[in-house]
């Protein structure tokens, strides 16, 4: 999976074409709540504009419908925190290819940036149209991949560009190098023991995740809301906790063929509203009452869980352990950051509501590694290759 860098192309009155995930949160005023994603980009963009390169970033941002406001889509506000972040102007593109993007492409010097508009605003770019590329393609001499959470996409800006632009120099920039390296490192080479620890809502969002990892790691530990389907496998009483029944056949297999490898929780935290101030009850997983529900891995499972991860040698997780926005119930997901966090494994926090989690909870900077994507984090931990990546320069 090595890929050449951007650092090792000569950028110099060269024109770089950097596709960067820029996908952030905007309140409903469109001010950018959180500026994550645009300052992990900023090494890949510092290595092209401190060495004379002329940069045109291009990014998606949310899900823009026809017939919607797409201004709340507009991706200058990003322009604006990344000026603020460089310390110079970034200027920006009313467009993706049409007239105001070829003309201040035209325009840039060395040293420069330019942002193109939201690149969904173009419905060539969710097909993966050719023609969309080649115009993309055709503003560049250089292309570069950094924006690992649409890694697992085949969108027109991660496959069809660079395919458009066979022969001239294909690159990862810093952040997807880094995200590439620690997940497929963990996955190819760990250090063992090795755990994976998983949450979240859904069994059907981790299906492949759970029988891959099941496969490579010592443990598998299961938590948030999909541990009631795996509960209800067991013949266990789940109260009004939610359950996708059509999964529970499933849950059933992955108990079998797990064997002693998958860990399930052994208490759970339930109320009977969903609220900080309802009625609470601890209670042994799979005997819920009726009119409770399960909101969060109870004391005992913390407990065995920080315990296993003390043991790691390499700790991935991905999705948290109940409620964790919602105090009480965010105490198994802290039990389980603060074991993380006082390990001296390799610890790799995938993206999404984990990310979210690790850093709400002060525990980021005493982890390996924060993924930025949620979706191609656990696509990669399903073993998936990605075009995307695949397709880059070797290095």
């Amino acid at each position: 999976m090595a890929k050449k860098s951007i650092a090792d192309v000569n950028v110099a009155d060269k024109t770089v074409l950097m596709r960067v995930d820029f996908n952030v949160p905007l309140d409903d005023h469109c001010n950018v709540t959180d500026d994550r994603r645009v300052r992990m980009a900023v090494p890949s963009i510092k290595s092209v504009i401190d060495r004379g390169g002329k940069l045109i970033l291009c990014s998606h941002l949310g899900q823009p419908k026809d017939g919607e406001d797409l201004g709340k889509y507009s991706l200058k506000p990003a322009a604006e925190v990344l000026s603020g972040l460089l310390g110079k102007p970034v200027a920006f593109a009313s467009d993706t290819v049409d007239a105001d993007a070829t003309a201040k492409v035209a325009a840039l010097k060395g040293g420069e940036v330019l942002l193109l508009e939201n690149l969904r605003f173009n419905k060539g770019e969710k097909k993966g149209d050719a023609v969309f590329a080649g115009k993309l393609a055709a503003f560049a001499d250089i292309y570069c991949n950094d924006a690992f959470g649409t890694c697992h996409r085949t969108d027109a800006s991660m496959v069809a560009v660079p395919q458009a632009m066979a022969g001239k120099p294909r690159v990862v920039g810093f952040l997807v190098q880094k995200e590439v390296q620690y997940l497929s490192d963990a996955i190819a080479n760990p250090q063992r023991p090795f755990i994976a620890i998983l949450g979240g809502a859904k069994v059907s969002d981790k299906i492949n995740v759970i029988k891959n990892l099941l496969t490579i790691c010592d443990k598998v530990l299961i938590g948030g809301a999909m541990a009631y389907t795996f509960a209800v496998a067991k013949g266990g009483k789940v109260g009004r906790s939610r359950v996708e029944m059509d999964r529970v056949e499933l849950a059933k297999e992955l108990i079998a063929s797990g064997g002693d490898k998958l860990v399930l929780p052994v208490d759970t935290h339930c109320g009977d509203a969903f609220n900080a101030n309802c009625n609470k009850v601890v209670v042994k997983a799979g005997e819920i009452p009726d009119t409770f529900e399960g909101f969060d891995i109870g004391p005992e499972t913390a407990k065995q869980y920080a315990i296993e991860v003390s043991k790691a040698k390499t700790v991935v997780w991905n999705g948290p352990m109940g409620v964790f926005e919602m105090p009480p119930f965010d105490a198994g997901t802290r039990a389980v950051a603060e074991a993380i966090a006082n390990s001296s494994s390799t610890s790799i926090i995938g993206g999404g509501d984990s990310a979210a989690a690790i850093q709400q909870l002060g525990f980021a900077d005493k982890v390996s590694h924060v993924s930025t994507g949620g979706g191609a984090s656990l696509s990669m931990l399903e073993g998936e290759k990605f075009a995307a990546v695949e397709l880059l320069d070797e290095a």
